[in-house]
């Protein structure tokens, strides 16, 4: 990753702690919040990194409106 990415993925994580901290949350359980859900995203990339890919995903919406 370059350094200019990380310089602004670490501003944005800052500001998003920060609003949260704002609202009254503590900065070290925000942390691991975000952490935990990292790990989980990271754990569903490795395991399918394209969802889209995956056959049988429909594009389109569904025509199931009642009176359609």
């Amino acid at each position: 990753m370059s350094s200019d990415i990380s310089g602004e993925l670490r501003l944005r994580l800052e500001q998003l702690v920060d609003e949260y901290v704002t609202s009254g949350a503590k900065a070290p359980e925000v942390i691991g919040a975000i952490a935990k859900e990292l790990a989980e995203m990271k754990a569903a990339y490795d395991k399918d990194p394209d969802p889209a890919d995956d056959p049988g995903i429909v594009d389109e919406p569904a025509n199931d409106w009642p009176g359609a």
